[in-house]
């Protein structure tokens, strides 16, 4: 069953003389395990926690409702000792191969669709990133990729000690 929210739309449903291209980031990478455990990584915050946000970042999960309209809020403590508070409002939920949320910081603005495929038994997953602007990703695309391959690094090493099929 496919559960959406019509909430937060007007990115998405926005005309804009700039193509989706130029206002999209895209990460991905194949994991060696079943689709199930890496949507369960994402789903159960207890997961989530250990793995999310860059290279020796921490984050504390203040709230994660994985539903349309639910409320995810995670601060994200970085090596500095600085923290980064984010709320993000998930629109769209397909177990086991689709999120969709608005990361709703005024800094950067965007919608994140995370998909989750099988590929004989491993999951390639693909994070697309939609921002307002071609602008908005020119100043932040490296950034941003790096800081991705880094969340990467992260979710595979926690799979693999994950318990369960590979």
């Amino acid at each position: 069953m496919v559960a959406s929210s019509n909430r937060n739309q007007t990115m998405i449903n926005q005309p804009s003389a700039e193509s989706r291209a130029d206002r999209e980031i895209v990460s991905a990478r194949v994991f060696d395990a079943p689709r199930e455990k890496v949507f369960e990584a994402f789903r159960d915050p207890l997961q989530l926690v250990q793995w999310w946000g860059p290279k020796d970042f921490t984050n504390t999960i203040h709230e994660f409702d994985l539903r349309p309209g639910g409320k995810w809020r995670i601060t994200l403590h970085a090596p500095n000792g600085a923290n980064y508070p984010n709320d993000k409002v998930f629109v769209e939920v397909v177990p086991p191969e689709r999120v969709v949320f608005d990361h709703l910081e005024p800094m950067h603005h965007f919608r994140m669709m995370l998909l989750l495929a099988d590929q004989r038994g491993k999951t390639h997953v693909t994070w697309h990133m939609l921002f307002e602007s071609a602008a908005e990703v020119a100043k932040l695309k490296n950034f941003i990729l790096e800081a991705n391959e880094q969340n990467f690094d992260r979710l595979a090493a926690h799979l693999s000690k994950v318990p369960g099929r590979k």
